[in-house]
């Protein structure tokens, strides 16, 4: 992935949480706030409004840029998770001009273990690291094979249904959060589905 393929990535995401912010949203209702669609939108959207600005930077410096972009504009907890997710990616790829199978595999790394880190979370918590977490776990030292990174993504997500949510708002349900999908881990599937379609159709 190179700098002009990772912007496309962030407007593929932008136009899915547009496309979804409803039912985002809706599934937030039961274990949040009920703004998480909402939130997600306005995050992404105030990315895709900087990337003619952010166009020369590196893809380091880009990935600093979209965290803390995220940070500032997506409210409640996935503001931070998601923002040190991508900020994490900055880091690992200081230097990178060409992110190849090696360097999503540490990229991806270092976002899991942000996210951890910061919402204080494991996979099977029911949050979205369960969906971050599988998507790093299968990547090796070669090029990412995108339909798998989608399957594994969506596998993930499906998967919170059936957990007990243990982080959050959601935790304070205990065994009523059963049933219910975790909506950063849907909107974290939308992400990876958007790579993928971004990196399937080549450079941006």
């Amino acid at each position: 992935m190179n700098n002009e393929q990772a912007a496309q990535w962030m407007r593929q995401t932008a136009e899915k949480l547009v496309e979804h912010k409803d039912e985002l949203s809706k599934l937030d209702q039961f274990v949040g706030d009920g703004d998480h669609g909402v939130n997600m939108e306005r995050g992404f959207r105030a990315v895709v409004e900087n990337l003619d600005d952010w166009k020369d930077l590196s893809l380091s410096q880009l990935m600093q840029k979209i965290g803390s972009a995220l940070v500032s504009n997506v409210g409640g907890a996935a503001g931070p998770l998601y923002g040190t997710a991508f900020m994490r990616l900055g880091t690992a790829w200081t230097d990178v001009d060409q992110v190849d199978g090696p360097a999503w595999m540490s990229g991806m790394a270092k976002a899991v273990e942000g996210i951890a880190q910061r919402g204080k979370a494991q996979a099977g918590d029911g949050t979205l690291l369960d969906v971050w977490s599988p998507v790093a776990a299968i990547l090796d030292e070669n090029e990412p094979d995108w339909k798998k990174i989608e399957d594994a993504a969506q596998t993930g997500m499906e998967e919170t249904e059936s957990m007990v949510v243990k982080k959050g708002r959601g935790a304070l349900l205990g065994e009523k959060s059963v049933g219910h999908l975790d909506p950063g881990a849907v909107s974290s599937f939308y992400l990876f589905q958007a790579l993928a379609k971004t990196m399937d159709e080549g450079e941006g």
